[in-house]
């Protein structure tokens, strides 16, 4: 069996293990609402939350500095809002940028747009108030305190996290995170909606961490 067979069966394999866990936990409507705000999922009790780098994991900035979605990244935001899976951000920032994650969200915000040139517009909306940057740059990730941040605001949810680097998909793994390491060949870009979803409906788990891979 060559290599980019054996991925395939693997993930054919994690897929139908993710679809049977998910057929095996109660689907009372409590346990299986996905929260549509931050409010919402203080509330929730069986809820999931996917949280993203940004650059090179859903946004590419060229040569020319002009900036874009990554591939497939349109897509799988979009097919998380349509099955109400809040999303967020954590990502690095310079601290300078503001006194809270909102300043330093709006500027990135504005440095993004600067140079975007993607024909669709990227999706600020779906992230709300989920965008945690750096307050100091010791909270710089791969630091602890802003993965730390993040899952504190998703109260009760399971927390995912996406990203096109090991090192940080090692560090939110280890704070109890699901993690994927995003955008690699051979391999779907971002994890499957389908099983994100299935993570809301599966039992908490007692210890922390969890990787796709």
């Amino acid at each position: 069996m060559n290599k980019t067979t054996g991925r395939r069966t693997s993930w054919l394999l994690l897929l139908a293990l993710g679809s049977l866990a998910a057929l095996s936990v109660p689907t009372a409507s409590a346990a299986t609402r996905i929260p549509r705000t931050t409010v919402d999922t203080g509330r929730a009790r069986g809820c999931v939350m996917v949280y993203f780098d940004l650059g090179e994991t859903l946004v590419h900035t060229a040569k020319d500095e002009s900036v874009r979605y990554m591939p497939g990244a349109a897509e799988h935001l979009r097919a998380l809002r349509a099955r109400h899976i809040p999303v967020g951000l954590i990502t690095n920032v310079p601290a300078s940028w503001g006194a809270t994650d909102a300043e330093r969200a709006a500027k990135l915000k504005e440095v993004i747009d600067k140079d975007w040139a993607d024909k669709r517009p990227f999706a600020w909306s779906d992230f709300g108030d989920r965008i945690f940057t750096p307050r100091t740059e010791a909270e710089r990730k791969p630091a602890p305190a802003l993965w730390e941040r993040a899952k504190m605001a998703a109260g009760p949810c399971r927390v995912v996290y996406q990203a096109e680097t090991k090192d940080e998909v090692q560090a939110a793994g280890a704070l109890g995170y699901v993690t994927y390491l995003a955008t690699r060949p051979h391999w779907p870009a971002y994890l499957p909606v389908p099983l994100i979803a299935a993570l809301a409906r599966l039992p908490f788990p007692n210890t922390a961490a969890a990787r796709v891979s």
